[in-house]
């Protein structure tokens, strides 16, 4: 990450650039990334890898479409659910804990999955990547308070 990227990712996690994220990004990265074939977003200007995940409502049951920062591990999508560091989930979150299924849009490809919640060692382990990819996540969890944050992986459907 060069010296612009980090001064973007640092910014990124201040309130102010939490908010920006939460509530002007999030609602054009999925626009500017499906546009362009997942070549351009606010995301990867700040040098950080995004992905487009399609859910089933919890409640709806209406496709939802969101943009967030992932990594891979091995053929596993992860996905934190930080919320900007709220100390409440991001709907995402419950819309897989109910509908597990979900679609991930990486660099002009779709992909099913199927999702579940990381827990203990993998948590750790996964956690302590995420960090590698964002350092903005200790702050989140920091303004999260006693909300600890998920950690969710989403693996390849196979088909039969």
């Amino acid at each position: 990450m060069n010296a612009f990227h980090r001064l973007m990712e640092r910014f990124a996690y201040t309130k102010v650039g939490t908010w920006m994220i939460l509530n002007v990004t999030s609602r054009t990265d999925p626009v500017i990334n499906r546009v362009t074939g997942g070549r351009v977003s606010v995301a990867r200007f700040i040098g950080l890898p995004l992905a487009l995940l399609t859910t089933t409502g919890a409640k709806t049951g209406l496709r939802r479409t969101v943009a967030l920062i992932f990594f891979r591990d091995g053929s596993d999508v992860i996905l934190i659910a930080s919320n900007g560091g709220s100390v409440k989930h991001p709907g995402w979150y419950f819309n897989l804990r109910a509908h597990p299924e979900a679609q991930v849009y990486v660099e002009g490809k779709t992909a099913a999955y199927v999702a579940h919640e990381a827990e203990g060692a993998e948590r750790e382990r996964l956690w302590a990547q995420a960090m590698l990819i964002y350092r903005g996540y200790p702050t989140y969890q920091q303004r999260a308070g006693s909300r600890r944050i998920p950690v969710m992986v989403l693996s390849p459907m196979t088909q039969t």
